[in-house]
């Protein structure tokens, strides 16, 4: 099964991206298909021994749209990653820009003209009264002539989708104005024969009724729409335009001993580049040599600087805010974390979330009803006795104010923002789907080791015994454990290599399983490891037993060191938990989620952890393949469970949740598997993820509900439904600027989204 997108050319409305998902669907081997309007692209998943990108690109054509792979509309940038040859949003925004100002600078005249004779505006001599009456219907004719070449595109696109079948946005425009034009076409030879003949009745009728000023009006006021949106729509990819901006064009290689600058695509795996101060990392690597201060804002939406030492990985395109260090090249071109991030950005607003097949399935209609609805109201009033230009107005008026546009950017306007606050934020979301289904999550599945804690142990407690001070402890347990291979032993290295304390030479070093470590120190026979170890070389523990056991149950491991005979101390050791992560866990119990944590550790450490955080409920010692069961069990209830993860061990449960959630720190497996990856590994970001979900979704149907409302209120009212009570009757050009601007508020509303902010109801602890 392949995967490819695609370029779509012409569509102006939902009607067009309906039209051209639906002659993809039916063709045999597709398995999937989704248009997006907004960013003018398809995405088809399709059986190769079956189909071929040809047929697909001929099927688009068929249709009345061009189509042509994604693939051949690209670049190689400095980054090594892929961009668009052309800037589309940008390229469309100064073509409306230009169709604008010529409609505008004829529109305007040819609007004074109609509307002054009735306005008591001043008008030149030789448009004024009857005898004139050819000159002011001419003049009018001359002026609209530019608007509609300028904006000739309607009419091309309107006629064609409408011969093939499947009128759009374009169809309505083209035939409301057409219908006018033709009439004031008819009007002038009616002015004509009236002069001739010197029926100044006719003439002063058709003088009155001459449409040209709606027919120009109602393409100005659409392309002023239309360039509003085009603006607008811009700014919807500002968020992903920024990261692909981040990406430095150059890197500085030493090659042969000898430093050289080349284009940064050059860059091969395992090179040694120099990063100084102020400059963007290339490309991402291990630093191994020097020490830096990195600015990773960009990618993780984190503000403070990280210290990096000689080992730590760099990302390619965050910022060396200090120092002069030396990297090797681990990831380049489309591989390195930037490039992956602009891909998983794209692929997600490509998607199309299940709100959106509501919109899909209207628009598929909507035109063709629209324009039964027009011609059915002009016959109505023509039978209930109105003259003929009442009728047509009203038909007209009914073709301009109905909108598909607003209905099928409401829903890829606020995903694509949405996507690109979150990537802004350091949170990945891979897919609208999951972006969607993440609002709904009632109950969330945290791992523990690397989730909730920091998945490396770390001293909490010491407690010296017998005169030995925590130096004197520290000191003798950090030069036995160096030895040891133990994962525990790590924590208290670390611990002293901190205080600067140095380590002890030690002989005769031998490891007890089940017990622990023993080695002399000084001459001396030195001892570390738990209990048993104490009561096997009967060395007396007294209180510092009771002490152990307290640590215990608060999920530390004690270990006990002693020198000959006589304990020193004991020192917990504990995986502990994040900074975040209880206030992360407090957020969700507020927003009515339930929390339960997974993990592999005994029942003991897991109630600690609980009463530490605050979750909701344990499942302890649980196995890998247990994990992904209880999320199923949790589903068969009826809940909806995104899983929170960072391990191999995790990656089954984050694919069968409703959303898997990877800690961006985590394994590549974890972040394959899940639907919302974390750059920064904050448990916090889980939260931020869920309320942005939630902030997409209200925006999409307050975008829904006012394209459906504006339609629902604007159509009877063009109708004329108001008339016989009201005196109420629709005029055209108003018709055609509702029209417009209906797709504009839905736009700015989605770009609301640009100001999304994380709501935090508790204080971190």
């Amino acid at each position: 099964m392949r995967k490819e997108q695609f370029d779509i050319t012409g569509m102006t409305c939902s009607a067009c991206s309906a039209r051209v998902e639906k002659s993809v669907a039916k063709l045999d081997g597709v398995q999937e298909v989704a248009v997006n309007l907004l960013k003018n692209s398809m995405v088809a998943s399709y059986d190769e021994t079956i189909l071929n990108t040809d047929q697909i690109v001929q099927a688009v054509v068929k249709s009345g749209y061009g189509a042509f792979p994604k693939a051949e509309n690209k670049v190689q940038t400095k980054s090594g990653t892929q961009a668009p040859a052309k800037d589309i949003a940008k390229e469309e925004y100064q073509n409306m820009k230009r169709r604008l100002i010529i409609s505008m600078v004829f529109a305007i005249p040819l609007f004074y003209i109609s509307m002054g004779h009735m306005m008591g505006w001043p008008l030149p001599g030789f448009l004024l009264g009857m005898e004139n009456a050819m000159s002011f219907a001419f003049t009018q004719f001359l002026l609209l002539l530019p608007v509609v070449f300028v904006n000739f595109k309607y009419y091309r696109m309107g006629y064609k989708t409408l011969f093939h079948g499947a009128p759009n946005m374009d169809s309505l425009i083209a035939i409301g104005s057409s219908a006018a034009i033709v009439y004031g076409i008819y009007a002038i030879y009616k002015i004509g024969y009236g002069l001739g003949h010197g029926d100044m009745a006719v003439v002063h009728s058709f003088t009155m009724d001459l449409y040209f000023e709606s027919a120009g009006m109602i393409l100005a006021l659409i392309t002023l729409g239309k360039f509003f949106e085009a603006r607008a729509k811009g700014k919807t990819s500002d968020a992903i335009t920024k990261l692909m901006n981040l990406a430095p064009k150059t890197a500085t290689v030493l090659r042969n001993g000898r430093e050289q600058e080349i284009p940064v695509e050059e860059v091969a795996l395992g090179e040694i580049l120099i990063v100084k101060a102020g400059e963007s990392i290339p490309v991402d690597g291990i630093l191994t040599e020097g020490s830096s201060s990195i600015d990773e804002s960009a990618l993780t939406g984190e503000s403070i600087p990280v210290e990096k030492q000689a080992g730590d990985k760099v990302i390619g395109a965050t910022i060396n805010k200090s120092g002069y260090f030396k990297m090797q090249a681990t990831k380049v071109g489309d591989d390195t974390t930037l490039a992956q991030i602009v891909r998983l950005v794209d692929e997600a607003t490509s998607s199309k979330a299940p709100i959106a097949k509501l919109a899909d399935k209207v628009s598929g209609i909507f035109v063709p009803v629209v324009i039964l609805i027009a011609v059915a109201a002009t016959v109505c009033w023509l039978i209930a006795g109105q003259n003929f230009e009442f009728a047509l107005s009203i038909g007209i008026s009914i073709l301009v104010i109905s909108c598909p546009c607003a209905l099928g950017l409401a829903t890829p306007t606020a995903i694509m923002v949405g996507t690109g606050k979150g990537a802004a934020n350091g949170i990945l979301l891979k897919s609208a789907e999951a972006l969607e289904t993440a609002h709904g999550i009632d109950t969330v599945v945290l791992d523990k080791t690397g989730t909730i804690t920091k998945g490396q142990p770390a001293v909490t407690d010491m407690a010296a015994v017998n005169g030995t001070d925590e130096t004197g402890l520290l000191q003798v347990a950090a030069s036995l454990e160096k030895l040891s291979e133990h994962p525990l032993a790590e924590a208290i290295v670390s611990e002293a290599e901190s205080r600067n304390i140095p380590f002890l030479p030690v002989k005769n070093f031998r490891q007890i399983p089940g017990q622990g470590i023993i080695g002399e120190i000084d001459g001396q026979k030195c001892y570390a490891g738990n209990r048993r170890m104490l009561e096997e070389n009967h060395i007396e523990g007294g209180k510092l037993m009771a002490l152990g056991d307290e640590m215990a149950n608060e999920g530390k491991t004690p270990l006990f060191f002693a020198r000959g005979n006589q304990l020193m101390g004991a020192i917990a050791v504990a995986d502990v938990v994040k900074p975040t992560s209880k206030q992360a866990i407090d957020e969700l119990k507020q927003m009515g989620i339930e929390t339960i944590m997974l993990t592999g550790d005994n029942a003991r450490t897991a109630e600690a952890i609980k009463r530490q955080v605050g979750v909701s409920r344990v499942v302890a010692e649980v196995m890998p393949q247990d994990k992904e069961r209880e999320v199923r069990t949790l589903q068969n209830a009826g809940k909806r469970v995104a899983m929170v993860g960072d391990g191999i061990n995790d990656a089954p449960a984050l694919a069968r949740a409703d959303v898997g959630i990877a800690i961006g720190a985590g394994t590549d497996v974890a972040i394959e598997s899940a639907d919302i990856v974390l750059m920064k590994s904050d448990l916090l970001d889980a939260v931020t993820a869920i309320q942005l979900s939630k902030a997409v979704i209200r925006n999409i149907k307050e975008n829904l509900f006012w394209a459906f409302f504006y339609n629902v209120i604007g159509i009877p009212v063009a109708a004329g439904i108001f008339f016989t009570a009201f005196g109420w009757k629709l005029n055209p050009m108003i018709g055609a600027f509702a029209m417009s601007f209906s797709s504009v508020f839905v736009v700015s509303n989605a770009l609301r989204l640009r100001f999304f902010k994380p709501r935090r109801i508790t204080e971190s602890v």
